[in-house]
């Protein structure tokens, strides 16, 4: 379930009269807390988040009643608590009158919304002035634990829920193979007490679940992927199954066969049988000696059953089994045209063509190897996944769409591009399943295509496939890094290069690449550009990257020469961007050279905007912004400490900062103060 949240208030001046800004908290406090039923699924972080509103609640009642003006900074937390709460309902909605089982398949999903929920409501709280509000000192301090809470909660998924999955998961995994028949009734009692748990009745009950399935399905068709919609299809299958078995609407069997008919179906999942055949050497696997049913070549240019290499590769074998050569990288690329003949073989001789390591029914007689008659380590190609079924199904969804890649036309590319995108964005497992498919190498090289679409898909899935840390390794090894860089620089779409500064922030979270990266002639000065070009969304990114390449010495003398320090202190000044933190932060590294530190130096209007941020900047812009001004006032200094004492608000901002501020503004605030005693302490008296 991708909840669509409505978006952020943005706030302005006019934006609500106090009044009418009160009234609205109350009224969607209200609707929220007198709600007359929570949710069986997600029901632990709804009632714990509609208990929270409520206490919130209790505070907007009670600023209402004192009836006095309030200062613009509990405004401004109001507005963003107006915001927060809104984003809470529709959630909340959407957990409602969404399907009951989709929600419990995507319950991390759905527990991670509410958790940066959460943590929004605690950024609005933080600027909240509890001490200038004139409320009753238990609301005051029940407000005051509100905000310690969620500051330092954690993600909160319930353990049922998942064991609930679970159980449903291998309840639609055992009914997709042909087992016994005791078996079936045991899988219907399984799926009749989940049914019962999240709520599944009625016949009312089941019909309202196929409907809101179908419509999530219909949803999912244009944005979710071929992987999303088949999982709600079987749902949708096995729902129809349940209430037919429940309330006797035909023969049980009946029902079963037909499920079991649509979900193999779904998931080509074929009959097994077991014969000696005599197969060919140049179809066995050169490690386990088997028939291969999954060949891929590694990259010495040999070919090996994807489970048998997989399983030498995670022993820590770095080399070919045959050649002894040392393998430059990991990827696992399948081989289509043996496969297809091997398919063919098998056809000819009436051998069962499923995946040995996904049905228990296929170690037959072909398997003569020993080693492949213990039970696979949990370290295989597989990682014995909890969700087998749904693995097997990424799987073999992912080799198909490389060999799409590999050999289809502009339009299937396109196509196939954009599904992998999606599929990489759904979890570390199928970013994992997806490089082993091969396709890192295809969607580096489509990286120069010259149709539009083609390359922002392939930089983006590139992108996803990067947040799984082996991936890193595999997408540098495949010659990515210049690739990325020039699509950052002259990419075809904005999303193109803005995806691709998000790229090289991911790389370059390995220390060595960092210094790779760098050196490279066009990257940091395509950040820049990007910093200045970009969307709110590409300037985030292309900070964020500088951030993380300025790290390193070398680099920052790159940022510093590409002209990136009048854009950051533009950006600091800039409300629609919303970088402001990130500016600061690269700013601050930007500090640790010497070009850096005459550069922004130099700049007239930096000190003035920095003692603003001081009084009204988030707790992490207010540490940088003190990181920067002690910096600029060391070593020679004297004429940034001149402009910083000649300010009213200067002193008055650390000296509360170094009363009130953390621990570490606090630290750098005294700090500061020392040093402009000591700068002023010859001219004229020391600050008091």
């Amino acid at each position: 379930m991708d909840v669509t949240l409505p978006p952020p208030i943005m706030v302005s001046s006019g934006l609500l009269p106090t009044g009418s800004l009160l009234e609205s908290l109350i009224q969607i406090s209200n609707e929220l807390t007198t709600m007359d039923k929570i949710p069986i699924t997600q029901y632990k972080n709804v009632s714990t988040m509609i208990r929270r509103i409520k206490l919130l609640s209790s505070l907007f009642e009670e600023i209402q009643e004192t009836n006095t003006q309030l200062p613009p900074s509990s405004i401004l937390c109001l507005t963003e608590l107006y915001s927060v709460i809104r984003r809470v309902k529709s959630l909340i909605q959407a957990c409602k009158e969404g399907s009951c089982l989709w929600n419990l398949i995507r319950s991390e999903s759905v527990s991670n919304q509410f958790y940066v929920i959460v943590k929004e409501m605690g950024r609005a709280l933080d600027i909240l002035p509890l001490s200038l509000l004139k409320i009753a000192a238990d609301t005051r301090e029940q407000v005051e634990l509100l905000h310690k809470q969620v500051k330092r909660v954690d993600l909160l998924v319930d353990s049922k829920e998942i064991q609930r999955r679970e159980e449903l998961l291998q309840v639609m995994m055992s009914s997709s193979s042909k087992s016994s028949k005791s078996k079936g009734v045991t899988d219907f009692e399984k799926v009749k007490t989940i049914m019962a748990e999240i709520g599944l009745k009625t016949p009312i009950d089941y019909e309202e679940e196929i409907s809101k399935l179908e419509a999530e399905a219909e949803k999912q068709a244009g944005t979710g992927g071929l992987i999303v919609v088949s999982n709600i299809n079987n749902l949708i299958s096995l729902v129809s199954l349940s209430k037919s078995m429940v309330f006797n609407k035909y023969d049980h069997k009946t029902a079963e066969d037909e499920f079991m008919h649509k979900y193999s179906q779904q998931h080509h999942y074929p009959s097994s049988q077991s014969m000696v055949i005599n197969i060919p050497d140049e179809y066995r696997c050169p490690i386990s000696l088997d028939l291969m049913r999954d060949p891929v070549i590694v990259a010495s240019g040999h070919t090996y059953d994807r489970v048998s290499i997989a399983q030498w590769i995670n022993s820590g074998h770095h080399t070919c089994p045959k050649s002894g050569q040392r393998l430059i990288h990991m990827a696992l690329i399948p081989n289509y045209a043996l496969k297809s003949l091997i398919h063919q073989f098998c056809q000819e001789n009436n051998i069962p063509l499923t995946d040995p390591t996904t049905s228990s029914s296929s170690t037959s007689h072909l398997e003569r190897s020993p080693s492949m008659k213990r039970k696979l380590p949990e370290k295989a190609v597989d990682h014995i996944s909890a969700t087998k079924a749904a693995m097997d199904t990424v799987k073999m969804t992912a080799e198909f769409l490389v060999g799409k890649l590999a050999m289809g036309s502009t339009d299937i590319q396109r196509q196939a591009a954009y599904e992998l995108r999606l599929l990489a964005k759904t979890g570390m497992d199928n970013r994992r399943i997806i490089s082993e498919a091969g396709a890192i190498p295809f969607l580096v090289t489509l990286l120069s295509s010259h149709d539009p679409r083609i390359q922002e898909n392939a930089v983006t899935a590139l992108l996803n496939l990067s947040i799984f840390d082996n991936n890193k390794v595999l997408i540098v090894a495949a010659g990515a890094i210049d690739s990325i860089v020039d699509v950052l620089g002259s990419g075809k779409t904005m999303e193109a290069r803005e995806n691709a500064a998000a790229a090289i922030f991911s790389l370059s979270l390995i220390d060595d690449y960092k210094v790779i990266i760098g050196s490279r002639p066009k990257a940091i000065p395509s950040l820049v550009g990007l910093l200045r070009d970009g969307t709110t969304a590409g300037k985030r990114d292309a900070a964020t990257a500088l951030f993380n390449l300025a790290v390193y010495s070398v680099n920052k003398v790159n940022v510093v020469v590409s002209g990136a320090v009048p854009l950051l202190i533009d950006l600091l000044m800039d409300d629609k961007a919303g970088i402001t933190d990130d500016a600061l932060a690269v700013l601050s590294l930007l500090l640790g050279c010497s070009e850096g530190l005459e550069e922004i130096r130099k700049n007239k209007v930096l000190v003035p905007i920095l003692i603003d941020l001081l009084r009204f900047g988030s707790p992490k812009g207010k540490e940088n912004s003190l990181t920067l001004l002690l910096g600029l006032c060391k070593d020679g200094g004297d004429e940034v400490a001149r402009r910083l004492l000649m300010n009213p608000r200067g002193i008055p901002s650390l000296k509360s900062l170094a009363a009130d501020g953390s621990m570490k503004a606090q630290r750098k605030a005294d700090a500061l103060l020392r040093l402009l005693n000591r700068c002023c302490s010859q001219s004229s008296k020391p600050v008091e």
